[in-house]
């Protein structure tokens, strides 16, 4: 094991890994509970030749970031659920512009105010479908300190190949977690970096793609003339109604990630092989979704646990691939149920699927699982 061992928050993890990934700048307003990223990130940027902004809002935060990747900047943000409501309309912007950027939500109870310090993870259908329009979008979920640290790397890295906005939907339980982390250097992960057109074009077309569906990526202010346009547009990144290219253009924004989901979505499973049943978690519910496996071994139990890291893409072929031997599946949630209806629409309809909620500001135990569990079983 190589690395710097730190005992830090999830949300320290965050910041650290984004700083290895070459992140330079943050635009954020605080928010619980996500205020400990703005609070490391005003410290650390400084430090490493990055600037910090404190904004008025988080409209303002999105927007800032937004410029920033414009300007050449790889850039971030952080919130939470109030927040996040309010970055929608810029998320769309930076979809339909394809300006790479990673905006941070550490999740907490709602609606609204909520119980601001509470955990939750209710934001997840907000995050597929949070802004008007077809498109696809890419949302990680971290489950450890770890994992806030690695994921955040590859949040950056996919902003950076695919030129979007990459959504890391983090919630309180990880976020205020502390345990130990390795804080790898640059030098010990994999960096990617926006592809740039070629020196010496006669003309740069900045929305033209290449055969990976992704245009090169100029910066404002270089030798090329650069548009980022949140109307349709066309190749050239001028306004169009034509129908034609409109159609092009929606197609392959959505295509450039859906076409390429083997390349984005990561998970790690547990036990899987051999077992009977299946829980299926993502975020801070996995760490009661691999105990109570345990604790269903206890009882002679076969349970496997797939904890998804990428929540969108969603991978229904792979999860359709996992359950269709099993007995059964539960769907561990800190919500009334939101991923639990693309694992019901993956899954064959032979077998049962049943979730495990909690949505009163509490984390999700291990005992509600096997609850779950063995509402399974009586079917």
């Amino acid at each position: 094991m190589t690395g710097k061992i730190g005992f830090i928050l999830g949300n320290e993890a965050i910041v650290e890994g984004a700083l290895v990934s070459g992140a330079t700048f943050f635009a954020g307003y605080p928010i619980t509970p996500s205020s400990e990223i703005a609070e490391r990130a005003s410290r650390r940027l400084p430090q490493v030749g990055g600037y910090y902004l404190q904004m008025e809002d988080e409209i303002a935060s999105i927007a800032a970031i937004i410029g920033a990747s414009i300007g050449g900047a790889k850039a971030f943000t952080a919130t939470s659920g109030p927040g996040f409501s309010l970055m929608q309309e810029n998320i769309g912007l930076a979809v339909m512009a394809e300006v790479p950027c990673v905006i941070i939500n550490v999740q907490r109870s709602g609606p609204s105010t909520g119980l601001a310090t509470k955990p939750a993870q209710a934001d997840i259908m907000q995050a597929r479908w949070g802004r008007h329009g077809d498109h696809s979008i890419i949302a990680i979920s971290p489950s450890t300190v770890q994992e806030c640290f690695d994921l955040i790397i590859f949040a950056f890295n996919v902003a950076e190949t695919y030129r979007c906005p990459v959504l890391f939907m983090a919630d309180a339980t990880v976020g205020h977690l502390r345990e130990g982390c390795v804080l790898r250097s640059k030098d010990e992960v994999e960096i990617i970096n926006r592809k740039r057109p070629p020196e010496g074009l006669d003309e740069y077309y900045p929305y033209k793609a290449d055969e990976d569906l992704v245009p090169p990526m100029a910066t404002l202010g270089g030798h090329y003339l650069a548009r980022f346009h949140s109307s349709s547009h066309n190749e050239k990144g001028l306004p169009t109604s034509s129908p034609e290219e409109a159609k092009d253009l929606i197609k392959r924004l959505y295509d450039k990630i859906e076409k390429n989901k083997d390349k984005i979505v990561k998970y790690k499973t547990f036990d899987v092989d051999g077992s009977d049943y299946l829980l299926i978690a993502f975020g801070g519910a996995v760490r009661a979704a691999r105990q109570a496996a345990l604790d269903a071994k206890k009882r002679g139990l076969k349970v496997g646990v797939l904890q998804l890291q990428t929540v969108w893409p969603f991978p229904a072929e792979y999860v359709c691939e996992l359950a269709k031997d099993k007995k059964g599946v539960v769907v561990p949630e800190m919500n009334m149920g939101q991923i639990i209806g693309e694992v019901r629409k993956a899954v064959p309809d032979a077998i049962p699927v049943v979730g495990a909620n909690r949505y009163d500001g509490e984390p999700l135990a291990p005992y509600e699982i096997m609850k779950a569990l063995d509402e399974v079983l009586s079917l």
